[in-house]
């Protein structure tokens, strides 16, 4: 895509790898050490916004100054429920309560994103219904060992996909990183 800068990638997802490799960015990776902890009654759109800022920032200086043509940017998806950032599982049993307060439920995925020098960023939002899931089926999904690095213990481009019937916004925000919005952020 014409005038789209190079980009600095705060995170090590190899999800938010694989999408910037699909918009034809050119890229490296550098990930944030900041701790990522949602504040006492802070807002999940609020939380996301400032974790993005926060990974772009401590990436930045570590960086300074930022290449000309280049762009820092900081990224953080969170699986929200009942207004609450599920984080990403400890263990697998904590995978399979996450899946167990998800399943026959519906929850929202947001993610921030926020690029520097520039100083802006966007928040998304998109809603994901979930099957209902039986014990046996939980526990066969945590044993594939595919939780274990997801915000709220599922990926939707895996094998959560067939308990996944529905969802309403952008399909890429839930896998971690929402392209048409990172597109119009970069783009010139």
């Amino acid at each position: 895509m014409p005038c789209l800068p190079r980009v600095i990638l705060a995170s090590a997802s190899p999800r938010r790898r694989e999408l910037l490799q699909l918009l034809g960015v050119e890229f490296e990776v550098m990930a944030s050490g900041i701790h990522e902890q949602q504040l006492p009654d802070e807002d999940p759109s609020v939380f996301v916004a400032r974790l993005a800022r926060e990974k772009a920032e401590d990436v930045a200086r570590r960086v300074a100054p930022i290449p000309a043509g280049t762009v820092v940017l900081g990224a953080d998806t969170e699986v929200i429920l009942d207004g609450i950032a599920m984080g990403k599982p400890q263990s697998d049993a904590d995978a399979a309560r996450m899946l167990r307060q998800l399943a026959g439920r519906e929850h929202d995925v947001i993610t921030g994103l926020y690029l520097l020098p520039a100083a802006r960023g966007d928040v998304v939002l998109t809603r994901v219904w979930f099957d209902p899931m039986t014990d046996a089926e939980i526990a066969a999904y945590v044993a594939t060992g595919e939780p274990h690095d997801k915000a709220g213990a599922y990926g939707i481009q895996g094998r959560a996909a067939p308990f996944i019937p529905r969802i309403d916004g952008c399909y890429y925000n839930v896998m971690g990183l929402p392209v048409a919005a990172l597109r119009r952020l970069l783009s010139c």
